[in-house]
């Protein structure tokens, strides 16, 4: 079985040799699509043998499937990895052991991502570990075609690894506000095609498979998106903070629960409101 990893990149020199080097025992290629690197990504992915092919950025769905359109030849299995994400020795061991033996009918599989902020793990707040589809066959999975918090869709069974896949990302909080911020702007373009549908809608949403990602979108998109903007998110933040205990996560997990937990979720209400409001003043439909 040969496995291709795709990382997605712009400006990841500090982070895309961690990332390859976590890889580099079970991935038989490494694809690497760049949107503009101005740093030494290019070339330290180059180094260690990374094909590396160009396309301009538009989101993160249209740029990982132009790279599922152009995967090496003979690519049986692709695995989705960020540039700021390791692949753990076990799950890279499972992989290994697993992935040749796995029923024909298999599409995809399902493993465990952590993550660590400013530094520290985080471990409450029922936020992690998060149930993600990262492995699937080649030809059997495509990115949904959402601006923001999209998943892979696979035609077909899922198994599950219990390997998981860490996300340190290296860079200052400046950084992490500042795409938090284009985030929020992404998520708004979700929030109103839910609603006006001028956009194809793909969604993994479904309780009835069983899966923490389908179980979660449908919550998202049947009952948080119709509570009250900025209300909503305070009440998310209360739940993961105090009843799922994400105070004992320290001073980072605060900063971690404050920003991302209530501060992203308010701002992205915010913003909805911006439009909706010049919507009103303009009198646009969408």
């Amino acid at each position: 079985m040969t496995l291709t990893v795709v990382i997605l990149t712009k400006n990841e020199a500090r982070h895309i040799r961690r990332a390859i080097e976590s890889v580099a025992a079970v991935a038989d290629q490494i694809l690497v699509v760049d949107s503009g690197s101005t740093d030494d990504t290019v070339s330290l992915a180059e180094g260690f043998a990374a094909k590396v092919i160009h396309n301009p950025w538009r989101n993160y769905a249209t740029q990982f499937n132009f790279a599922l359109d152009h995967l090496p030849d003979g690519t049986d299995w692709v695995l989705r990895l960020d540039a700021d994400e390791i692949v753990l020795p076990e799950l890279a061991e499972e992989i290994a052991a697993k992935l040749g033996g796995l029923n024909p009918d298999v599409a995809g599989i399902y493993v465990s991502r952590r993550m660590c902020f400013l530094g520290r793990p985080i471990r409450w707040g029922g936020v992690f570990p998060i149930r993600v589809l990262r492995l699937f066959r080649a030809g059997r999975g495509r990115c949904e075609d959402r601006w923001m918090d999209e998943h892979i869709l696979v035609d077909g069974p899922t198994v599950d690894f219990h390997g998981e896949i860490l996300d340190d990302n290296l860079n200052s909080l400046t950084w992490w506000t500042e795409k938090h911020n284009a985030y929020a702007s992404r998520e708004v373009v979700d929030l109103l095609n839910l609603e006006y549908r001028f956009m194809k809608h793909e969604t993994v949403a479904n309780l009835r498979g069983g899966q923490q990602a389908g179980v979660k979108r449908w919550l998202k998109e049947n009952i948080y998106a119709r509570l009250p903007g900025g209300s909503r998110a305070f009440a998310y933040f209360l739940y993961r903070y105090v009843f799922r205990l994400g105070f004992l996560d320290g001073r980072e997990g605060t900063a971690f629960h404050v920003l991302q937990g209530f501060w992203y979720r308010y701002l992205v209400d915010a913003k909805l409101h911006e439009v909706r409001r010049y919507m009103e003043q303009t009198a646009q439909i969408l």
